[in-house]
C-alpha cells in the first residue's frame, strides 16, 4: 500500500470583503501579503499533483492549510490545482488547517465545510469529525484539531470527547495498521517556545501511540518536515511540511506484514 502525505499550501490573497479587518482575516492577509507570498509558490501544488497522478498511489492525505485566512476566494484558488487530483480515481483525505478554520464569519465557514465534502467525493463531512475510514488496506482515524482561536494566536484544540472517541475505536481488536490524519503534530519538542502555536488535549491519543493502538500520525501545521521516532527508530509521527515552500512531499509505503517506509520527495 502506498500514501503520499502532503500539507500546508496557504494559497492567499487581498481581503475578500470589508468585515475582513473586523476579524482575524487581516492578520492572515498582511502576513500573506508581505511575508507568505515571498516564501510559497503554488505551482510547487501543481507539481505535487501532477507527481501523485503519476504514481498513482492507494491514497493521497493532505493536512490542511488550503488557505492563508479561510476565505472562499482562497479556496477557490486552491481547488483548481486540485481538482485533477479530486477527479480522479485516488482516494483523497483532507483535514482542514487552524489557517482554513481563520474565523467564525458563515461564508468562510461554508467554504471550509464545501471543500472538505468536495475534496473527499461525499466521504467524508466538517461536522462527523472524528471519524473513521477504512481505505487500501488502512484504517484512518480523521479528527479536527483545528478551530478558530484568538488574534495573535495559533492554537489547537482536542476536544475530550474527541479523544474518547478515538481511544474507543483504538480499544478494538487491530486488523489493519491504523493512522491518525490530524493537522496538529501530537508532539512538540518545543511546548514554551511554542506556545502560540501548540495543539492542547493530546495526552489521550500520546498514551494510545505509546500503546502502539494507533501506529502513525499524519500532520502539517509545521511547515519544516520531520518525523518523530520511537526509542527503536521507528517513526510514529510525519509531518510532511509546506509543499508550496519545501516543494516535497511524503511517500509512505507499508508492507503486507505492516511495515511502514519513508520517502520524502524533492518535486
Amino acid at each position: 500500500m502506498k500514501i503520499v502525505h502532503f500539507s500546508d499550501p496557504h494559497a492567499g490573497g487581498g481581503a475578500e470583503d470589508w468585515m475582513a479587518y473586523f476579524d482575524k482575516r487581516w492578520v492572515g492577509v498582511f502576513n500573506y501579503r508581505f511575508r507568505r507570498r515571498f516564501r510559497h509558490d503554488l505551482s510547487k501544488l501543481e507539481r505535487a499533483v501532477a507527481y501523485i497522478l503519476s504514481i498513482r498511489p492507494d491514497v493521497a492525505v493532505c493536512t490542511g492549510d488550503l488557505t492563508s485566512a479561510g476565505q472562499p476566494g482562497e479556496f477557490e484558488r486552491v481547488r483548481q490545482v486540485l481538482e485533477p487530483l479530486r477527479n480522479s480515481d485516488i482516494p483523497l483525505i483532507y483535514m482542514p488547517g487552524n489557517h482554513d478554520c481563520y474565523v467564525k464569519r458563515p461564508k468562510c465557514v461554508k467554504a471550509m465545510k464545501d471543500m472538505v465534502e468536495y475534496l473527499s467525493c461525499g466521504r467524508s463531512s466538517f461536522d462527523s469529525f472524528p471519524s473513521r475510514e477504512t481505505v487500501a488496506g488502512a484504517e484512518f482515524y480523521k479528527l479536527n484539531t483545528s478551530r478558530p482561536s484568538n488574534l495573535l494566536c495559533s492554537w489547537g484544540f482536542l476536544y475530550k470527547e474527541d479523544a474518547e472517541k478515538i481511544s474507543g475505536w483504538s480499544r478494538e481488536e487491530k486488523t489493519l495498521p491504523r493512522i491518525l490524519v490530524s493537522h496538529y503534530p501530537m508532539t512538540e519538542d518545543h511546548p514554551i517556545l511554542r506556545i502560540r502555536h501548540r495543539l492542547f488535549g493530546q495526552k489521550k491519543i500520546l498514551q494510545l501511540l505509546e500503546e502502539e493502538k494507533i501506529d502513525l500520525v499524519l500532520c502539517g501545521h509545521v511547515h519544516k518536515p520531520y518525523f518523530q521516532r520511537r526509542a527503536d527508530g521507528r517513526i510514529f509521527e510525519c509531518c510532511a511540511g509546506s509543499v508550496t515552500r519545501n516543494g516535497s512531499l511524503v511517500e509512505i509505503n507499508i508492507s503486507a506484514d505492516g511495515k511502514f517506509d519513508f520517502k520524502t520527495v524533492e518535486l
